[in-house]
C-alpha cells in the first residue's frame, strides 16, 4: 500500500466516518445539522415552560447536556478507535493514532453545532456573549478536545487488551451525568466538595462555558491555569499509555 499523507488520511478518515454514520439515509449532512437543532430546540422550548420563572436555567442545562454529550460520545467512540478500524492498523503508514483523533469527528461536529445554535440562541433571547466571552468558550472548547482525545488514546489501546473496560466505562458516563452540575446548580453540594466535583473532566468545561456565556462572568487566572494544566496532564497522560502499549495492539486485534 503507498504511503499517503498524514492530512489527506485525516481527512479521508474523517469523511469516511462521517458518510458511514448516515449511509444508506437520503439526508445524509441534512440529518447532521437537524438532529442537533432538532434536540436543542425541544429542549429549550420545555425547559422554557418548566422554568420560564428562571430564564438562565434553560441555557445552564441545554449548555450542560451538549458539553456532557459530546464527552460520552467521543469517549464512547474512542474506545472501540482501533478494534472498528482494524483491518487498517497493520496497513497505513502513518501513526495510528490518527486513527482514534479520527473517531472523534462526527461528535465534535455535532459540538460545533451545537455551539453556534446556542450563541444563535443567545443573541435571540437578548443576552449576546461579548466577543472576549465567545473567545473564552472556544478556548475551553479546545481544552475538552484535548481531554476527549487523552482518555480516547489511553483507552483505545487498553480496550483491545481488556475488553470489560468498555462496560466500566459505561457505568462511569452513567453516574458523571449526576456526578457534573448538568440538572442542578454546583451551590446546592458544599463548597468544600466542590474540588471533587471538578476532578471530573466535563464539570470544569461545563462551568466555565456557562460562567462566560450564560453569566457574563471570567472565572480567575488560577482557575484558567489549573485547567489547562489539568486537560494538559490528561492528554499527556493518554499519549502516554497510547505510546506505550500501541506497537502490540495489532496482536489483539
Amino acid at each position: 500500500m503507498t504511503s499517503t499523507p498524514f492530512g489527506d488520511l485525516l481527512w479521508t478518515l474523517v469523511r469516511t466516518d462521517f458518510k458511514s454514520r448516515y449511509h444508506g439515509s437520503f439526508g445524509g449532512l441534512v440529518w447532521a445539522l437537524l438532529k442537533p437543532l432538532a434536540m436543542f430546540i425541544v429542549l429549550v422550548a420545555v425547559f422554557s415552560f418548566v422554568f420560564k420563572t428562571e430564564p438562565q436555567y434553560r441555557f445552564n442545562l441545554v449548555i450542560g447536556i451538549f458539553l456532557f454529550d459530546f464527552f460520552a460520545d467521543a469517549t464512547k467512540t474512542g474506545f472501540i478507535s482501533l478494534w472498528s478500524k482494524r483491518f487498517l492498523v497493520t496497513k497505513i503508514h502513518c501513526p495510528i493514532w490518527v486513527l482514534v483523533v479520527s473517531s472523534i469527528s462526527n461528535a465534535l461536529i455535532t459540538l460545533l453545532i451545537f455551539s453556534t445554535l446556542t450563541l444563535t440562541a443567545l443573541l435571540y433571547a437578548g443576552r449576546p456573549p461579548s466577543f472576549l466571552h465567545v473567545g473564552l468558550f472556544v478556548w475551553y472548547l479546545a481544552h475538552y478536545v484535548f481531554v476527549v482525545t487523552g482518555i480516547s488514546l489511553a483507552a483505545s489501546v487498553m480496550w483491545v487488551r481488556y475488553r470489560d473496560l468498555n462496560q466500566l466505562w459505561d457505568v462511569a458516563i452513567q453516574a458523571g451525568f449526576f456526578l457534573a452540575p448538568i440538572v442542578y446548580p454546583i451551590g446546592v453540594i458544599p463548597e468544600r466538595f466542590h474540588k471533587y466535583l471538578y476532578l471530573w473532566p466535563p464539570t470544569p468545561i461545563i462551568q466555565f462555558s456557562r460562567a462566560v456565556l450564560v453569566d457574563g462572568t471570567v472565572p480567575t487566572f488560577r482557575a484558567h491555569v489549573l485547567l489547562t494544566t489539568f486537560s494538559s496532564l490528561i492528554l499527556l497522560t493518554g499519549a502516554a499509555i497510547f505510546t506505550r502499549y500501541s506497537p502490540r495492539a495489532a496482536e489483539y486485534l
